[in-house]
């Protein structure tokens, strides 16, 4: 099944948030994703604002830095809200810019060690697992969450390069892309990753006019192995109705072809 997102960015204060996920769910968006870039909106309580005020829309967060928080808390957090929201809920977890991880004191010298030992834990806690680690950056004894969600959200990797791409395939359901990927790097990607033919994609697509968020422009993507094609106005688009209606609008046609 192919999934039509569309962002909505950072740039969009808290409390106009809320406004534009409700006319993104009335106007039929499958999926709304969100960024936790800094030095914004927290990714996870963005994602629950936006879950209890829309009735059907899902959400996919994309990414969580593993630097800016530890994964205990990370797990919890993610619990609450899978259990309020069963299956409406995709995390993604990633390195973060390393220029704001240095900001916040939270750089590390193996951003892809502290990348896999966070997976491993955040998957185990989110499935109801005792679980005790001494890991390099990882550290937990015999942590276990009170509340585990029934229903643990697919958890996701941001990648971009070999080894990021390759840890993806290998410990998360899916693999999130920036939309500097052009649909040949999506397939070269997409090799690296090796994840099988259960493994999600996801790759964000710009969109700066109405002509990128048309079939043609959108089908590239998927035949170079896209699951997921989520649209990304720019940054000085206020007027995000019609990305809105493109996005449903696409899920309706590729829905009605298979």
């Amino acid at each position: 099944m192919t999934r039509i997102g569309v962002v909505l960015r950072p740039e969009i204060a808290p409390e106009a948030l809320i406004e534009a996920a409700r006319t993104a769910d009335a106007a039929g968006v499958d999926e709304v994703w969100l960024w936790e870039d800094c030095f914004f909106s927290g990714g996870l309580s963005t994602a629950a604002l936006v879950l209890a005020h829309t009735d059907r829309v899902n959400v996919g967060i994309g990414v969580l830095p593993t630097a800016m928080r530890n994964v205990a808390s990370t797990a919890m957090e993610i619990a609450t809200i899978a259990r309020v929201h069963p299956g409406r809920l995709r995390v993604g977890l990633g390195h973060g810019v390393q220029s704001w991880m240095g900001q916040i004191g939270g750089r590390v010298q193996s951003p892809l060690t502290l990348l896999r030992e966070q997976m491993a834990a955040l998957t185990s806690l989110l499935a109801g697992d005792m679980v005790t680690v001494q890991g390099r950056y990882v550290s937990l004894d015999e942590v276990k969450l009170n509340w585990p969600p029934p229903q643990p959200p697919p958890l996701l990797v941001g990648a971009t390069g070999p080894k990021t791409l390759a840890l993806s395939g290998r410990s998360s359901t899916g693999t999130i892309l920036t939309s500097e990927t052009t649909p040949e790097q999506a397939r070269t990607a997409i090799e690296h990753i090796d994840g099988g033919p259960r493994h999600e994609v996801i790759v964000y697509v710009s969109v700066d006019s109405d002509s990128d968020a048309s079939t043609h422009a959108v089908q590239r993507w998927i035949d170079a192995g896209a699951t997921t094609v989520v649209l990304e106005p720019s940054a000085d688009r206020s007027d995000l109705n019609s990305v809105f209606e493109a996005a449903a609008s696409l899920t309706t046609e590729f829905d009605a072809s298979r």
